[in-house]
C-alpha cells in the first residue's frame, strides 16, 4: 500500500517530519503482519472459510505463500458484493470459529436481494474499540443512550446496544425500517414520508420525556428532524455520535452551532461491512468544519483510488472511490469498491495511514440510490 506523507512547517508545530514517517512505518509493518495472520486462518484448512478455501481452488496464486503483506492484496482483485447476496451464509462462517453461534446482519436490500454478513464478536469489538475514543465528560460512563437510527435486521441496533453496555448503561431503541422510507422517496409519497418521520420522532420524545438519557446515536436527517421538536441539550443528551450519507461540512457546522449547541458532536463513517471510522477531535478556534475519517486499522483501512482504475490510488487532496478492506477473523474482504467518495486526507500521528474527507455518496451513483433516512 503506498502511504502519503503530510507536510509539516517547523513553525507550525513540534511535530516532525521524521516522527510521522516513524509512526506511518510503524502502522504499515503493523498493518503487514496483521494481513499475513488474516490471509492464513482464512486459506488454512483446519480455520479457513468455506468460501474462501472454494476461491482458493482457482487462484492462479497460493494465498498461504504469497499474501506477504496488504499490497499483495492486489492478486485477489476486487471483492463483489454480490458474493454476499443469498446463501448459504454458513459458507462465510471460519472452520476455527464453527461452534460459535453467530448473528446475520444485512445492509441494502432497498432494490435485490440484500447483503448478509456473519457475525461472532466482530460487532462488539468495533464498537468497544470506538468507545474507548468517546470522552467520558461528554459521554459518561453508566449513561444510558437513545438509538434513533435503522434496526431490524441491521447490526447497528445491536452495536449500539453493546456499546451502552460497554460504557456502563443501556440503550432505549426506536423501530425504524429504512426500506420503508426508501421506498416512500422513491414513490414521491411525501405524505407519508412525513407521517412515518413523526411516527419516528414520537417514539425518540417518549423515551427522553420518560427516561435519563444522556447519549444518543442518530443520523443527519433524524437528528434534525428530532432538534426541531425538543431541545435535546435541555433534554439531558451531552453527546452525540452521528453517521450517514449527508454527514458533510455544512450539517457539522449546522449540528454544532443551531441544533445541538453544546452537546458532543462525533461524526462517523461506518457501515456493516465495517467497523466505525472517526477522525480528530473537533477544535473550535480553527473554525474547520471538515470531516475526516480513518479507518480503525489494521482491522478496516481503506484507500481513495481513481474510479475508472480502481488499482492506483490519487493524491493527498485528490477526489477518489472508497476501497474499503475489512480483516478479522471472522471476515476477510479485500478491496471492496464502495458506493462513497472524498478526498483523501494523508496520515497524522494519531491516525498514521491515509484517511478520507468530505465524504459522500460515490457522484455515479446519485442517480440511482436513494438515501432516506441517512
Amino acid at each position: 500500500m503506498t502511504f502519503t506523507f503530510l507536510m509539516i512547517r517547523p513553525e507550525d508545530s513540534s511535530v516532525t517530519q521524521d516522527q510521522l514517517s516513524q509512526r506511518v512505518s510503524e502502522a504499515k509493518e503493523r498493518l503487514d503482519s496483521h494481513v499475513r495472520e488474516i490471509v492464513q486462518w482464512h486459506f488454512q484448512p483446519e480455520t479457513g472459510c468455506p468460501f474462501w478455501l472454494d476461491k482458493a481452488r482457482n487462484l492462479d496464486f497460493d494465498p498461504l505463500k504469497d499474501i506477504r503483506g496488504y499490497d499483495d492484496l492486489k492478486l485477489f482483485g476486487h471483492f463483489q458484493d454480490e458474493w454476499l447476496r443469498g446463501g448459504p451464509v454458513r459458507r462465510w462462517i471460519p472452520r476455527g470459529l464453527a461452534d460459535k453461534p453467530f448473528y446475520v446482519f444485512e445492509t441494502g436490500g432497498s432494490t435485490g436481494i440484500p447483503k448478509s454478513r456473519i457475525n461472532i464478536q466482530d460487532f462488539e469489538t468495533d464498537y468497544e474499540i470506538f468507545g474507548d475514543s468517546l470522552d467520558d465528560a461528554t459521554f459518561p460512563k453508566g449513561s444510558d443512550w437513545l438509538m434513533l437510527g435503522p434496526s431490524g435486521p441491521r447490526r447497528l441496533r445491536l452495536a449500539i446496544e453493546h456499546l451502552a453496555q460497554y460504557r456502563g448503561g443501556c440503550a432505549f431503541m426506536v423501530d425504524l425500517d429504512p426500506r420503508w422510507v426508501n421506498k416512500l422517496v422513491k414513490a414521491q409519497r411525501w405524505d407519508e414520508l412525513d407521517a412515518y418521520k413523526e411516527h419516528v420522532s414520537d417514539q425518540a420524545l417518549k423515551i427522553l420525556r420518560a427516561h435519563d438519557v444522556k447519549c444518543m446515536f442518530t443520523t443527519p436527517k433524524l437528528l434534525e428532524h428530532l432538534a426541531g421538536k425538543i431541545d435535546l441539550v435541555r433534554a439531558g443528551i451531552q453527546g452525540i455520535f452521528c453517521g450517514g450519507t449527508e454527514m458533510n461540512a455544512e450539517f457539522n457546522r449546522f449540528a454544532r452551532q443551531e441544533l445541538v449547541p453544546g452537546a458532543d458532536f462525533v461524526p462517523v463513517y461506518g457501515n456493516t461491512l465495517m467497523g466505525l471510522a472517526r477522525g480528530p477531535a473537533f477544535d473550535p478556534e480553527a473554525g474547520d468544519y471538515t470531516i475526516t475519517y480513518y479507518a480503525p486499522h489494521p482491522r478496516a483501512l481503506f484507500e481513495i483510488v481513481d474510479p475508472d482504475d480502481l488499482d492506483k490510488q490519487v493524491a493527498v487532496g485528490e477526489t477518489g472511490r472508497v476501497l474499503l478492506s475489512t480483516l478479522t477473523r471472522e471476515f476477510f474482504m479485500p478491496r471492496f469498491p464502495e458506493r462513497d467518495e472524498g478526498e483523501k486526507a494523508a496520515p497524522t500521528l494519531e491516525y498514521p495511514w491515509d484517511g478520507v474527507s468530505n465524504l459522500r455518496l460515490f457522484s455515479r451513483f446519485k442517480t440511482s440510490v436513494a438515501v432516506g433516512v441517512y
